[in-house]
């Protein structure tokens, strides 16, 4: 345990005053860092914030006004001797960019990341060198005011922010689900949801089975997993009781024997760069719902696993009646559509008649099988 110096630890309880920069650090436990291998080195902290957070824009109105400072920085007492930021990394990861050039270069070769820092004119550099803060005794004193503020508040965090910010709420031990919810202006089962994802997550990422960090994606779309987990397919295709999300989430809620499928599924969702494979959800809606459905089709998975399209894992899903059925309905309302408009073909375009004359032999093939089959069919019965 660091020495702390006698005039970081003199900064005054729940009052606003103003410290030095130096005496500040990022919160490791931040909830907007994506994954449970959280770092506590710098320049991985700000490249995280750079990548989902838009610094670029903070960066940019601190070159042209200076750090405005009007809203304190919450902090806490941490035993590395320092001030541990609890809200407002992202404010302070902009200021580190100002005032230490060398951390760019660092992010540059280590995180592969070039972050373009404005001009800042003299006579604004001294605003960055004296920040106000508001110490709380411990994070727990913190949660209410952030988790509001960012959850339902004027500076929404992203999903898995909330949901990570939540889990970790509700595993301190001190405050219920329905609490947390109340305190933080959010639906209670929602916030069930969110953890009971987020166990899910964490069991993939201790057990070996799946690593965001291996997601072949930018942003991490932690909704497709909390959703896809409210629905029954996925509950079922992962061994988890039908009812598991009415009750107080626990953790490593999916049966060992499931942890295979466990990383398909996200696989399927997030992609795997290990694996170079691209995730075949694109968007939540509809494709979160037709992975779901081809889960329950063994035709369908055998597609999906062997490197097909989720479009054409989830044609497998229909039955051959239903799709001919469907096809004939629309092929018909496409050639009543092409009867309705002959008069646009002027008899010029020789193309056309002889796609219609392929039309035509299609067709007649078509009704020539079916009608045999229909035949055969009534003298069996006869």
């Amino acid at each position: 345990m660091n020495e702390i110096p006698e005039q970081v630890s003199a900064t005054p309880l729940r009052i606003t005053c103003r410290v030095p920069v130096e005496w500040l650090d990022f919160d490791s436990q931040n909830p907007r860092l994506v994954g449970t291998h959280q770092s506590e080195q710098a320049e991985q902290i700000i490249a995280q914030l750079y990548r989902s957070e838009e610094l670029s824009e903070l960066l940019q109105s601190i070159s042209a006004n200076g750090y405005l400072d009007i809203e304190p920085l919450i902090v806490e007492l941490h035993d590395s001797g320092k001030l541990t930021v609890l809200e407002g990394n992202r404010r302070l990861a902009a200021i580190k960019l100002f005032r230490e050039p060398d951390i760019v270069e660092k992010i540059r070769s280590s995180q592969r990341l070039n972050i373009a820092v404005p001009e800042l004119p003299e006579d604004y550099r001294q605003t960055l060198d004296v920040v106000s803060v508001y110490r709380v005794p411990d994070r727990e004193d913190a949660r209410s005011f952030i988790g509001f503020k960012h959850i339902n508040g004027a500076a929404k965090w992203e999903s898995y922010a909330k949901a990570k910010f939540a889990a970790d709420w509700f595993r301190s031990g001190n405050t219920s689900l329905e609490q947390i919810a109340g305190k933080i202006g959010d639906k209670h089962d929602t916030i069930k949801r969110m953890v009971a994802a987020i166990y899910v997550l964490e069991q993939a990422e201790t057990t070996g089975a799946f690593s965001i960090d291996d997601r072949n994606a930018a942003r991490f779309h932690f909704s497709h997993l909390y959703t896809a987990l409210s629905r029954s397919q996925y509950m079922d295709f992962l061994g988890l009781n039908i009812t598991w999300s009415q009750y107080v989430p626990q953790p490593n809620p999916v049966p060992e024997a499931k942890l295979d499928t466990l990383r398909e599924v996200l696989v399927w969702i997030y992609g795997s760069k290990s694996d170079a494979k691209k995730p075949v959800v694109e968007s939540q809606n509809p494709d979160i719902k037709r992975l779901g459905e081809v889960l329950c089709s063994t035709e369908a998975l055998h597609v999906l696993r062997a490197g097909g399209s989720l479009d054409e894992a989830h044609a497998s899903t229909h039955p051959a009646d239903e799709k001919l059925a469907s096809a004939l309905i629309r092929a018909r309302g496409m050639l009543r559509e092409a009867a309705n408009n002959l008069r646009g073909y002027d008899g010029r375009d020789e193309s056309l008649l002889n796609v219609a004359e392929d039309i035509s032999e299609t067709a007649q093939t078509v009704h020539g099988r079916m009608q045999r089959k229909f035949k055969e069919t009534l003298e069996k019965g006869a």
